[in-house]
């Protein structure tokens, strides 16, 4: 399904074959896998919500570009676009999505903001999330390898009410963080109360 489809609207300057092999060179064979399998589950949950499959398919592509990425380049890439300050207390589960976002612009030229704002927001959402966004924070963690208690519950959910699927994940991630014992980012607290609370 994803190998047929072709790029016509100029958001990426070049093919999906093209951009398949830029990214294919940026992560390990592992993470290289997952991010197909993204792409495959970014475009059925955009066919299933009348989100533009070509969108899907670049964000998908691209939404862990920077996640193999060494401290060094994002602490420099923060300083460099004069960003929160706040984000070098963090790391990269946090960093390769709002960072990442800066890299995928600035190395593979692709500027639709739509794109960009959901990969910033792919690891932890945001109080207002396009359904592009929604799109690809649900693919990411619903795609076929995925593997864990409710799994198949939420992949039914997303495919129901994409809106309640977002809300699904963010309070079991946020128990899943409180569990461990580590320290939350804000926005992902945010992200919950936006989407989580009724």
């Amino acid at each position: 399904m994803t190998d047929k489809l072709v790029y016509t609207k100029n958001i990426y300057n070049g093919s999906r074959e093209e951009l398949v092999e830029k990214v294919k060179a940026a992560l390990s064979d592992k993470r290289f896998q997952h991010v197909l399998r993204v792409e495959e589950m970014a475009i059925k949950l955009a066919d299933q919500w009348q989100v533009d499959k070509e969108l899907a398919s670049i964000t998908a592509l691209t939404h862990d570009y920077a996640k193999e990425r060494s401290d060094i380049d994002f602490l420099n890439k923060i300083s460099e676009k004069k960003l929160d300050t706040d984000l070098k207390n963090w790391g990269n589960n946090v960093w390769h999505g709002v960072v990442g976002a800066e890299m995928v612009k600035d190395e593979l030229g692709i500027n639709h903001e739509d794109i960009l704002n959901a990969i910033r927001q792919h690891t932890t959402g945001g109080v207002t999330m396009t359904k592009l966004s929604q799109v690809l924070y649900m693919a990411d963690y619903i795609e076929e390898a995925r593997d864990f208690p409710g799994i198949d519950e939420v992949r039914a959910l997303a495919f129901k009410d994409l809106a309640a699927s977002v809300g699904w994940q963010t309070a079991h991630t946020l128990a899943y963080l409180v569990d461990k014992q580590v320290k939350i980012y804000p926005g992902t607290l945010l992200t919950y109360n936006a989407w989580s609370v009724k």
